[in-house]
């Protein structure tokens, strides 16, 4: 049975899917799993569909092994233990930064990977390690077909004003200006909502991408309109441990009168701000609703805020708003964060019925309300295996 793996490769995690292509053509998720805490001490556990285990191990001293070491470990395993006689076929990858020039996934090759590598200054914390990964994989496995699938292509062809920074123009030119994020998940958003309420996809949405990291895209009849994350993955909503949107002045500001050093801002910005910078507590969500400090109070109300200011902002963009569709972690999951945000929305015509919003209902508006609001779990590993077979030429017939 043909099958394909997503990896999705992060600083300190990878998490991979394994479709195979059914009878019928389509692909089935038949096992995924996470390796957790690299550089300190791994972890890995694969699980079928079903939810049995099907791999769990640790390495308590296992701080210097590297992403290329852990993948070697997991495909020798997988090769121990074929999964109903599976044939891995091709790789797909996220890679957060395409930069101007790729609009769609790429078949990896020698050329790609310098271009991609020259991108590493734009994604520090991602891409480095979503190249890694692909390395690694092509000193395992050299004939195995991998695909790049780009976090910025959903958002390529978005306005021009939505690129723009209002900097001299040479300098947009040699590509600094917005590029967005999060685009293999609002591309998956954009597939399920045509099935669930094509009506709705063919209007004015905002989804909200909440997570450890958060954005908002703005989209109409399923395209990219304008979105909160822009040179970086920094920029935008208040995130996990990412200060989001911040005045330029406190760069300087920490450079020259803090006398910190880019490198140490960079750290500060990324690693140290957000939730876990408010709250002095955690970046974790679950955590802070569970505290009783009043740091953790101030830090949930900041997300929420910034998020519905967000929105509002991007209804401007749009010309006005239909309905908004909450995904990723907090975004599925958080109840309260979505009621938050909706509560400050109410001027713009958003009615929750918060029985459905607490029952983690599909669609959480009062039936009166003008703008519909949605739960929709994304699945970017999906939409990763998707672009790897139409990649490969879809020669295996049929794609879900």
């Amino acid at each position: 049975m043909k099958a394909v793996v997503s990896l999705n490769s992060g600083s300190s995690s990878i998490k991979f899917s394994l479709f195979v292509l059914d009878g019928e053509g389509a692909l089935r998720l038949s096992a995924g799993g996470k390796i957790e805490k690299i550089g300190i001490a791994p972890t890995v556990t694969a699980r079928s569909v079903e939810g049995g285990v099907l791999l769990e191990r640790a390495w308590p001293d296992g701080a210097t092994l590297a992403h290329a070491d852990l993948l070697a470990d997991l495909f020798a395993w997988a090769g121990d233990h074929p999964l109903e006689g599976q044939e891995i076929i091709a790789i797909g990858h996220r890679v957060v930064h395409g930069g101007t020039e790729f609009a769609a996934p790429r078949l990896v090759d020698t050329a790609l990977l310098e271009k991609l590598e020259a991108l590493c200054p734009l994604a520090p914390l991602h891409q480095p390690h979503n190249l890694a990964a692909i390395r690694a994989i092509a000193a395992l496995r050299p004939e195995l077909p991998q695909v790049a699938c780009f976090d910025t292509a959903f958002h390529h062809d978005k306005p021009d004003i939505a690129s723009r920074f209002a900097i001299p123009r040479a300098l947009h030119d040699q590509g600094i200006r917005r590029y967005g994020f999060h685009g293999l998940s609002y591309e998956y958003i954009v597939r399920r909502l045509a099935e669930i309420d094509p009506a709705l996809a063919d209007g004015r949405v905002i989804a909200a991408h909440l997570g450890n990291g958060a954005s908002l895209c703005a989209m109409q009849a399923g395209k990219s309109v304008d979105t909160t994350m822009g040179f970086t993955a920094l920029d935008g909503l208040m995130m996990g441990t990412r200060c989001g949107s911040i005045d330029p002045g406190v760069v300087l500001h920490l450079q020259a009168q803090l006398g910190m050093s880019p490198a140490e801002i960079e750290d500060l910005f990324y690693k140290k701000s957000g939730l876990l910078g408010v709250s002095g507590i955690s970046s974790d969500m679950r955590t802070l609703a569970a505290s009783d400090a009043p740091e953790a109070a101030e830090a949930i109300d900041l997300f929420a805020c910034r998020a519905a200011r967000e929105v509002a902002a991007l209804a401007t963009s749009l010309g006005g708003i239909d309905g908004i569709v909450f995904t990723a972690g907090i975004g599925e999951n958080d109840a309260d964060i979505r009621s938050r945000i909706c509560s400050r929305l109410a001027w713009l015509g958003v009615r929750i019925d918060e029985l459905a919003n607490v029952g983690n209902c599909p669609r959480i508006s009062m039936p009166d309300s003008p703008v519909a609001v949605l739960v929709i779990p994304t699945d970017e590993e999906r939409m990763i295996a998707l672009h790897t077979l139409n990649v490969l030429g879809n020669a295996l017939g049929a794609v879900a």
